[in-house]
């Protein structure tokens, strides 16, 4: 599906002058990370959505399958029928979905039809199963009753308070799972554990990245709970921003929830783990003890190969 999109992207600016583009690119990142909360669509023509989906798609793509796949290996027995995308704009989350179950249909919501014509355009080949509906994402909202499966990436920042806890509460209302995904940040942090107090509040439990349902241990404003995906740079980044590597780590903070029995992980790994000679040092996230380190050293035998082969974000038992 990684390919696919990449496909699907290339040449989607051909013709759009590159200040444009770049003034488009920076103006939209300001709001992806939720210094602007708005009660109007963010994209809001062609050259927006054109720039958005060429620099930003792929970055959302990683992280939401990140987050996805972190969740279904908690779920292996189950996948959704229908899914419904709430401020999906041209779909990358979509296309994260597709790219971690198949044979189910989705629902893109957005209130910028450009983004709808362009998502819609983009996904023809690919993911012919799938509607694009305009919507108001706030207040009002309805999810279709009995939806296996909701999505909000990257939505909850652009929104006012009173719309954020209404996403939310229309998702918790009608959905068997809910996966909300934000920026990597502090703020984008807080909103992602607003969110988690609604969905528990709502009855639903938590699956990942948290072991338990109950309070988060972290401290607001001493840390935050995020994870990281690979992004390869497409040409608009080498442009707009920069930089030799050909890659770049997208930074992510989210939730998983559901309505039926999930079993957790009985630990998250929270921080890059760090390699010692003869150690592995783990922070984890644990489900009765908070946050801990703890160290797994040769002596530890396989548990140590494990260690040394684990990943940021990982499960951990």
């Amino acid at each position: 599906m990684h390919e696919e999109l990449r496909a699907a992207l290339a040449g989607l600016l051909d013709g759009l002058p590159p200040k444009q583009a770049a003034q488009a690119v920076d103006r939209l990142i300001a709001n992806y990370r939720g210094r602007t909360p708005t009660d109007a669509p963010v994209l809001r023509d062609r050259a927006d959505v054109a720039a958005y989906a060429a620099y930003r798609m792929p970055a959302t793509f990683e992280a939401v399958r990140a987050a996805l796949t972190a969740f279904a290996a908690r779920v292996p027995d189950w996948s959704p029928a229908t899914h419904v995308d709430i401020g999906g704009g041209t779909g990358a989350a979509t296309w994260a979905t597709a790219a971690t179950w198949e044979g189910h249909h989705s629902t893109v919501l957005d209130w910028a039809q450009p983004a709808l014509e362009l998502g819609a355009e983009l996904a023809a080949k690919t993911l012919p199963d799938t509607t694009w509906q305009r919507q108001t994402i706030g207040e009002g909202l309805t999810v279709p009753a009995g939806t296996d499966l909701v999505t909000v990436s990257y939505v909850l920042g652009e929104l006012r308070p009173e719309d954020r806890h209404a996403v939310v509460a229309a998702a918790a209302a009608a959905a068997r799972a809910v996966v909300l995904i934000e920026p990597g940040t502090p703020d984008g942090y807080l909103r992602i554990r607003e969110a988690r107090t609604q969905l528990t509040e709502a009855g639903l439990r938590i699956v990942a990245p948290c072991p338990h349902s109950d309070t988060c241990p972290i401290v607001p404003g001493e840390d935050w709970c995020h994870f990281s995906a690979r992004v390869s740079r497409s040409s608009l980044h080498r442009q707009v921003k920069g930089g030799s590597l050909p890659y770049e780590d997208e930074k992510f903070s989210y939730v998983a929830a559901t309505t039926f029995d999930a079993t957790p992980a009985p630990a998250r790994i929270v921080r890059k783990p760090q390699l010692r000679k003869g150690q592995v040092l783990l922070d984890l996230c644990t489900t009765h003890d908070g946050l801990q380190r703890t160290t797994v050293t040769k002596r530890h035998g396989t548990h140590y190969r494990e260690a040394r082969d684990a990943s940021w974000g990982d499960d951990w038992s």
